[in-house]
């Protein structure tokens, strides 16, 4: 029976000779995809300081936009909840982006979203020995940075109109809609992110194609299933807010769709030997 893959001696001409061409095109082309995908093995905790700043920020951001436009006592609230929620959806996505091209975004990758961690593990570009440190970090970041909201804002932000910022579904929606489209949304998300890094050319598009998607899924399922798409956005807003009737859905759905959303990439490229994801920072 005919053993495919790369000998040892192929990767033993390799390394000697430094020279691909001694290879056929197929074992070059896996060498080249296999070197190119590669990760460290661990990254350091700085980078995980790093995630837990990005995602503090991003929070903190989040409730002053909602405190300034769902405020009834604010001069810059819009009472439409229609409204209001495309123009958060416009700015919050705006931050985002704005996040990922901080030069701690270019650093820790920009993720800000356990869910986004645990896809490009599973896709191999992320170490596993991170993913951990980078998700309390990111869980840990979104409860300051609704701390550091309630300490800037006061009563504002702690009202029950905006109650820190957590998110709620529409009253018609049930359990099971509102996990299916929490789910569905980060499944989708994660298939883009696969799509951009997997080609350098137009990776470094992906953070403002993050802001687009996290935008319009805030406008188009704010007034539905709440648009969270991401563990930590509604993690330390319930903490401190109390409302954690649907915390789960919000912790598990997207969490969910990561993994069918990696699990899919791995099938296309087994199927179609399509590219694979090149790195794990959302800026390319």
């Amino acid at each position: 029976m005919r053993r495919s893959g790369i000998g040892l001696g192929a990767v033993v001409v390799v390394a000697v000779s430094g020279n691909l061409a001694l290879l056929p095109a197929r074992q070059q082309s896996e060498i080249v995809v296999r070197t190119a995908c590669s990760c460290p093995r661990q990254l350091p905790l700085a980078r995980a300081a790093d995630e837990f700043a990005l995602t503090a920020v991003l929070l903190f951001l989040a409730a002053t936009v909602i405190r300034w436009l769902r405020d009834p006592a604010s001069p810059l609230c819009i009472a439409d909840l229609n409204v209001a929620l495309a123009v958060i959806g416009l700015l919050s996505g705006t931050i985002l982006t704005g996040l990922i091209l901080t030069p701690l975004g270019r650093r820790s990758g920009g993720h800000m979203n356990p869910a986004v961690t645990v896809a490009l593990w599973l896709m191999g570009v992320f170490p596993g020995r991170s993913v951990l440190p980078y998700v309390l970090a990111q869980l840990a970041g979104s409860a300051a940075g609704i701390g550091l909201g309630w300490l800037a804002w006061g009563r504002a932000v702690s009202s029950s109109q905006i109650a820190f910022a957590a998110i709620r579904p529409a009253p018609t929606w049930q359990a099971v809609a509102v996990f299916l489209a929490e789910a569905g949304c980060m499944f989708v998300l994660v298939l883009v992110v696969a799509l951009f890094l997997s080609h350098p050319g137009i990776a470094r598009l992906l953070p403002y194609v993050i802001g687009l998607f996290v935008g319009l899924a805030i406008a188009l399922l704010g007034p539905r299933s709440g648009g969270s798409v991401n563990p930590a956005r509604q993690f330390g807003p319930a903490a401190l807010s109390g409302q954690t009737n649907y915390l789960w859905i919000y912790l598990v759905a997207p969490m969910l769709g990561a993994v069918l959303g990696a699990a899919l990439q791995h099938l296309i490229i087994r199927r179609s030997h399509a590219r694979r994801p090149r790195t794990y920072k959302m800026c390319g």
